[in-house]
């Protein structure tokens, strides 16, 4: 999403399948661009307040602070750990509800969006934790449920809009 809209703002054909806008939409398109992506930002954390505070419920968890866990990659990577439990079960939680939500959002740009998300997640995880995450098991959980969260918006939105989609196909005889 990020690259597609920087050359579509700078009115550069980098992706063939968009073409050049006309300069008139160009703000309608920003506006609408930047307001799926606020309601993504806001799907996506609210599951994750609640996958937390559920999953901090389930397992009875007294010492996570829940306003950081979104962003805690400090913890120790055990099974045993419920700490660490409640961090992973509710990070992949929120990626595989937060694809078919955003499949309901964004349509057919799950995959966009999702990527673009994850980006500004760890941003903001730098910021609040003013370290750059470099344990492997936060990555790891991160990628993973980023596959998850693409993957199952992706076979959502296709299920969904499927008669909305354009196959190169079609435009053979456009």
């Amino acid at each position: 999403m990020f690259l597609d809209y920087c050359c579509r703002c700078c009115s550069v054909t980098f992706i063939k399948r968009h073409g050049q806008l006309p300069v008139n939409n160009k703000l309608n398109d920003t506006w609408i661009v930047l307001q799926n992506l606020l309601m993504c930002m806001v799907t996506f954390y609210a599951l994750y307040f609640i996958a937390v505070s559920l999953c901090i419920g389930i397992f009875r968890v007294e010492e996570v602070d829940s306003m950081l866990a979104p962003f805690d990659y400090t913890t120790q990577p055990s099974w045993h750990n419920p700490k660490y439990l409640v961090c992973v079960i509710s990070t992949e939680v929120t990626y595989i509800l937060g694809g078919l939500l955003f499949a309901w959002i964004v349509e057919e740009w799950v995959w966009d969006y999702a990527i673009t998300v994850t980006l500004l997640h760890v941003g903001l995880t730098i910021a609040v934790m003013s370290d750059i995450p470099s344990t492997e098991h936060w990555w790891m959980a991160l990628g993973a449920g980023l596959v998850m969260m693409i993957l199952g918006g992706q076979i959502l939105a296709y299920r969904l809009f499927r008669n909305n989609f354009v196959y190169p196909a079609d435009l053979q005889n456009f």
